[in-house]
């Protein structure tokens, strides 16, 4: 089931998004005006991954002092960096009692919109996209890239809402991690992470992880995909606070 936060209807939902924000031990009074700023700025907050440096406990803690800048309900989901000291279900509980809704397969519903969240995986994209074929080791590859875009599909099914959000670390499409070197591509995201989204018309998708890739791009089915990695959005609009502002309107004409 998704767990419903139902509040005051409202005709326009505001979402600020952003990730990699990679919150250390001395991250202490770093983060907090972000945040602050968010929640003037938007109705919820949407954290995409790379929550923290190392996965440690004292990270997290660090990070949730932060995150009492932020007025609005936060929803995260974890990068590769949160499982880096296998203490991912610590950070997980430490986040989820000051508040934070972490996703891995689950799906939520705040004021009227969806969102269904998972970290995804590598693998790379389209024709070039790595096979289940060969070693154990590259099928075990290609199978954890398959049950994430399988964990996103379930929480996406999950959602009645006309309007769903996936949140993500890895990148569901080449677009937006072009500007990454090419070498790299099969560790920054997965197509098969796109299939859901098709399937589900989501309204837009939101990841992480490719600091130097495209700040925006499009699924095949012309659903928008946003890369709103902290130091890109630093690096490409330095005048503006680094999250991705996007208005969703509950009652189009």
């Amino acid at each position: 089931m998704a767990i419903a936060e139902n509040t005051v209807a409202k005709q326009t939902v505001r979402i600020a998004a952003v990730g990699d924000i990679h919150c250390t031990k001395t991250s202490q009074g770093e983060l907090y005006p972000l945040f602050a700023q968010a929640s003037e700025q938007a109705d919820i907050l949407l954290l995409c991954g790379d929550l923290t440096d190392y996965g440690l406990p004292e990270e997290a803690h660090v990070l949730v002092k932060e995150l009492t800048g932020a007025r609005i309900p936060a929803i995260a989901v974890f990068g590769n960096h949160d499982y880096e000291s296998g203490q991912q279900d610590e950070v997980r509980e430490i986040l989820e009692q000051a508040g934070v809704k972490v996703l891995d397969g689950e799906a939520c519903e705040i004021e009227g919109v969806g969102f269904a969240g998972v970290k995804g995986f590598g693998g790379g994209f389209g024709s070039k996209a790595l096979g289940a074929w060969g070693e154990a080791s590259i099928k075990r590859f290609v199978h954890e890239a398959v049950d994430e875009a399988l964990k996103l599909e379930a929480a996406l099914a999950r959602l009645e809402t006309p309007h769903r959000v996936a949140i993500l670390h890895y990148a569901p499409i080449q677009e937006t991690i072009e500007g990454e070197p090419p070498e790299i591509f099969p560790f920054l995201g997965s197509s098969r992470l796109e299939e859901p989204l098709t399937r589900y018309s989501v309204t837009a998708a939101f990841h992480g992880h490719a600091h130097n890739g495209h700040l925006q791009g499009h699924t095949s089915s012309n659903i928008p995909v946003y890369n709103v990695s902290l130091p890109l959005l630093k690096k490409a609009n330095p005048d503006h606070p680094p999250f991705h502002l996007l208005e969703v309107s509950l009652n189009p004409e």
